[in-house]
């Protein structure tokens, strides 16, 4: 097999990247090293924060790109190269209207406002905190939502019944407007129509003067579409969900079996 002309590879983290308990796969060090002196740049591509993607890879990070909150921020180092936030009026409606959906017992759900500060919740729901800490490192817990004064770059709601089968639906109006994204079970983003994962990866491309071409991406779920199709060497997972399985050009073994990693040595092979 020749050496594929691989500049830039993207990854998804949950449900890709991490094992099912979360953690990263051991061989993943090693092999970002190798990558790094071979001139392959390396971006984790995740609806978690920034804060919490730099705590992850705090041994390399300097050495890594960023694409954050679903693709609403874009980082290399510590240079932003892009950002989308969502109009505060906008927010405030989605805000309010969870809240009212919540009280009517219509959905049971809490909401994180995704700032490029913080990530604010006034939701105390244990079950709903435990979620959040798991992505959102830098967060505050605030009397009121209404009254955080940050660039909301993204809202995500958690729906403990399944984000697919009911937040996503009550919030299908947005989509007119914005892109309303299942990226998890219990999980629903909403942000501004240019926001995706594939806007974020072609910005870095072009920061990077990388094409599609010389870009890998491995993804599992639906916020991983776009990211996908703004690479040649699309990956979906071995568990992926059905559209995602339809849209990449390629199959990797599952997260399980550090199927990333697997294809990526692959890929760098002489």
């Amino acid at each position: 097999m020749t050496v594929r002309d691989i500049r830039l590879i993207a990854v998804d983290m949950d449900g890709t990247l991490l094992l099912p308990d979360g953690s990263v796969p051991d061989g993943l060090w090693s092999l970002l090293g190798r990558l790094r002196e071979r001139g392959i740049a390396f971006a984790p591509a995740s609806g978690r924060q920034l804060e919490t993607l730099q705590q992850t890879f705090a041994a390399v990070d300097g050495e890594l790109d960023y694409i954050a909150e679903n693709g609403a921020y874009v980082v290399r180092g510590d240079v932003e190269v892009s950002s989308d936030a969502v109009d505060p009026a906008v927010a405030a409606s989605v805000v309010s209207r969870l809240r009212a959906a919540v009280a009517e017992g219509t959905l049971r759900a809490g909401l994180v406002l995704c700032g490029k500060r913080s990530a604010y919740v006034e939701d105390t729901d244990p079950r709903f905190l435990a979620e959040v800490e798991k992505y959102y490192a830098r967060r505050e817990v605030v009397a009121d939502l209404l009254t955080v004064d940050d660039q909301i770059l993204k809202l995500a709601i958690y729906d403990l019944d399944g984000g697919e089968e009911h937040s996503a639906p009550a919030f299908a109006d947005l989509a007119q407007t914005h892109r309303v994204v299942v990226s998890g079970h219990h999980w629903v983003d909403i942000m501004n129509a240019t926001v995706n994962k594939g806007v974020a990866l072609r910005a870095l491309q072009e920061a990077l003067g990388v094409t599609a071409e010389q870009t890998a991406a491995f993804g599992d779920y639906l916020n991983d579409l776009e990211m996908l199709g703004a690479a040649h060497w699309s990956y979906a997972m071995a568990d992926a969900h059905p559209e995602v399985v339809a849209a990449a050009r390629f199959r990797a073994p599952s997260n399980a079996d550090a199927g990333v990693l697997t294809v990526i040595e692959e890929l760098i092979a002489p």
